[in-house]
């Protein structure tokens, strides 16, 4: 994989705790068909401890996404800024639970009610119309999950999500841990919870492919910093994995690991990673990063074109403009009328 040579030279006396400044850099010429080589990466808000689970809310043109160690859901719109939209997003406990207590990825269901994981409460949550929550999976078995993390909705309703031990006390080194597994799992909407996926160190984000039968899910681990698919089967069975990018590749070598992901519309996946978001074609070809000059956690399409790229970025939110856009949704996100 060659690196261009302008990338080389900026990055070339950086160390490797240090991220360059904000810029495209493109590794296939396909890339410039997603986005512009000098796209604008907008700052729109800042402050938070750690901005993550950004989910664009169609019904209300605004973008809602997570302060994870702040325990709150923001909203942020064009007409309105910044705003606080649910405290607390994540734990209700009175006692000091972890440094990451609150939500982390947000989706919206078929019916247009915003789905929540909770690391904290350590629950898979829906907030009603009425305004309360209600907890659709709080454990496995029996034993409670570790902290859910990170979900994508299947168009027949079922919820694909991640466990890792990122909010529990010690990162998971303590009593309160009841899941031997950092498991991946379905919620069905008959309320079965099905493990489908044992074998990660670190599952984080997850995503499907627009025709639903590839799952994505980036592992957020440093000795082994993948992006995984899977195929999936009619009964919503992922199988046999395929590693299909190995950030550690990548050069040279920036802060970040694979974290939060979408597909756009073509099938691509970004991913956050390394020094921003890298972007692959579905075979996981590389085909070009966003250098956002903080690290970054997750992204989202949204916009009413859906060709806007918001981004979650340490304590930032950002915005790119593509000249792709998300999957036309296919139920998970309720649109404006």
């Amino acid at each position: 994989m060659k690196t261009p040579l302008l990338f080389s030279v900026l990055l070339g006396s950086l160390l490797a705790d240090e991220l360059p400044p904000t810029s495209i850099v493109s590794h296939d010429p396909s890339f410039d068909k997603l986005i512009a080589k000098d796209a604008e990466i907008e700052v729109l808000a800042s402050g938070f401890s750690w901005s993550e689970g950004p989910v664009w809310d169609f019904s209300e043109s605004r973008l809602l996404f997570s302060d994870v160690p702040n325990n709150v859901v923001h909203s942020w719109s064009e007409e309105r800024g910044l705003e606080v939209y649910l405290k607390p997003s994540g734990f209700t406990g009175v006692a000091k639970h972890s440094r990451e207590p609150g939500s982390n990825g947000l989706a919206f269901d078929s019916t247009g009610r915003l789905l929540t994981c909770e690391h904290g409460d350590r629950r898979l949550s829906v907030l009603t119309p009425s305004g309360g929550k209600m907890t659709l999976a709080d454990n496995y078995q029996g034993k409670r999950f570790n902290s859910p993390n990170d979900l994508v909705v299947h168009s027949s309703g079922s919820i694909f999500f991640t466990d890792p031990p990122y909010g529990l006390p010690n990162q998971g080194e303590g009593p309160e841990r009841e899941m031997p597994e950092n498991g991946v799992y379905r919620w069905d909407p008959d309320g079965k919870v099905t493990q489908v996926i044992v074998d990660l160190v670190r599952p984080n984000g997850v995503t499907l492919s627009p025709d639903e039968k590839t799952l994505y899910i980036a592992q957020s681990h440093r000795e082994a910093p993948h992006i995984i698919s899977y195929p999936v089967d009619a009964s919503l069975q992922p199988g046999e994995p395929n590693v299909l990018f190995d950030s550690s590749q990548l050069t040279p070598k920036l802060p970040g690991l694979p974290d939060g992901l979408k597909v756009d519309r073509e099938g691509n996946i970004w991913s956050s990673g390394p020094g921003g978001v890298i972007v692959l074609n579905p075979e996981g070809k590389l085909l070009g990063q966003i250098l956002t000059g903080r690290r970054t956690a997750n992204l989202a399409w949204g916009g009413s074109d859906r060709a806007t790229l918001y981004l979650t970025a340490n304590h930032d939110l950002l915005r790119v403009k593509t000249k792709t856009a998300g999957p036309t949704p296919r139920h998970t996100e309720k649109e404006k009328t």
